[in-house]
């Protein structure tokens, strides 16, 4: 019997362990390895809805999701004189109300490595510093020193991707800026939010909070900026100092929000940004998740893209011998579900942190015929339409081949 396949994913958050969960599946011979000495936890709130609750349903995994559901009922949009709309959350995310899965991104990743660690090989502390292929195989190097060999790689390790730097390029090539920046951070819930979302909003400024569970809760401060930042944001100092500045003066419970924001030690910033790539793969290494597509939170459909995705890109190197032949049916099968989903972000980004006084009010006009609207079918049902566009193929599982004796 032939050898099975050899396959390296690198990433271990949700694309990372779901591609390589299929590829074991498969039949492959699977490696995860990942630069940070153990799984990420935390992070803010992720949906999974569409497509991708039809992948989650195959790997068995929904009722776990269900039960780490946040449950989130409402947005209540914000400004300041007061609340403008509370908006049931299915009508703001084109999703499906008792379907869709919301859940903390740190417990969507303890899940999917549950799942995988048993057969899987985790490689945490580790990262590839060097590929070098040829017509059969690809070597990499590691940074511990380790050098493998295997038949394909794939890169599922995030918007900033050194994976695919290496194999595909500078990540200048394929980002677009959405014109935010975003800073995140946990804080106890103080004010009794209760399976809600609320956003504050003045002209090109927001700020948002919500209930995670334990008596915690998810804080966000997003602003309209010309260009990404850059240097000046080399410290999280410099990073809340230029937070304090832009919203002095902001009412709700702004102040609150600074100094939680000060005394947080899970920040995380960045420029918001979408990766576009005229092509996922590039001789034997492809891309995935965030590290091929991430189309934003502007979206809501970073991870349901992530898991999609993933289990494509593994039915289509499973169903093809030559890896080429895999990588080309992957993108044809997905391109179109991706890019229409990338697609909703700009129209989330005006929801989101509306730019001017004009586009603030006409989303606040928006938010207060919301229930006439869902009533006569309009809201949102793009959306939903663009979520569940991408039918699943069925890819049978093989066993996984021994060498011969």
């Amino acid at each position: 019997m032939s050898r099975a396949r050899k396959a390296l994913v690198s990433g271990a958050s949700i694309a990372g362990p779901t591609v390589a969960y299929w590829l074991d599946r498969h039949g492959f011979d699977v490696t995860v390895v990942e630069r940070a000495d153990a799984l990420r936890s935390g992070g803010y709130a992720i949906d999974i809805r569409g497509t991708a609750i039809d992948a989650v349903e195959r790997m068995g995994m929904l009722p776990e999701l269900r039960e780490a559901h946040i449950r989130t009922r409402h947005w209540r949009f914000r400004g300041p004189r007061g609340v403008i709309a509370s908006i049931p959350m299915e009508d703001i995310t084109g999703g499906v109300a008792g379907r869709d899965v919301e859940i903390p991104r740190g417990a969507l990743a303890e899940i999917l490595y549950a799942r995988t660690r048993d057969n899987i090989p985790y490689r945490f502390n580790d990262c590839i510093v060097a590929m070098k292929e040829d017509r059969d195989g690809i070597d990499v190097t590691f940074r511990s020193g380790l050098e493998e060999r295997y038949d394909v790689v794939i890169a599922a390790d995030g918007l900033h991707s050194t994976t695919r730097e290496q194999a595909f390029g500078p990540e200048s090539r394929f980002s677009s800026y959405l014109g935010c920046c975003f800073i995140g951070f946990t804080a106890p819930n103080s004010f009794g939010f209760d399976h809600e979302l609320n956003i504050y909003n003045v002209p090109g400024l927001a700020a948002g909070a919500y209930e995670t569970g334990a008596e915690r809760m998810n804080c966000l401060f997003a602003y309209r900026r010309p260009e990404p930042a850059s240097s000046e944001y080399a410290d999280l100092d410099g990073v809340r100092r230029d937070i304090r500045a832009r919203y002095a003066g902001q009412g709700w419970i702004i102040p609150q929000l600074l100094d939680a924001m000060d005394a947080a030690d899970d920040l995380y910033f960045d420029s918001m940004m979408q990766i576009h790539m005229p092509k996922w793969s590039s001789g034997r290494v492809a891309v995935v998740g965030d590290a091929a597509y991430g189309p934003s939170f502007f979206s809501g459909q970073g991870t349901s893209t992530a898991i999609a995705g993933a289990y494509v890109l593994a039915g289509e190197l499973a169903a093809h011998d030559s890896h080429q032949a895999a990588f080309d049916a992957y993108d044809r099968e997905a391109r179109k579900f991706i890019e229409d989903n990338q697609a909703t972000a700009y129209g989330g980004s005006d929801l989101m942190v509306p730019p001017t006084r004009l586009k603030l009010w006409k989303r606040n006009r928006m938010m207060n015929l919301a229930p006439i609207l869902t009533r006569l079918g309009m809201m949102r049902q793009e959306e939903r339409d663009i979520n569940s566009s991408l039918k699943l193929k069925d890819y049978t599982p093989q066993p996984k081949a021994q060498a011969a004796a």
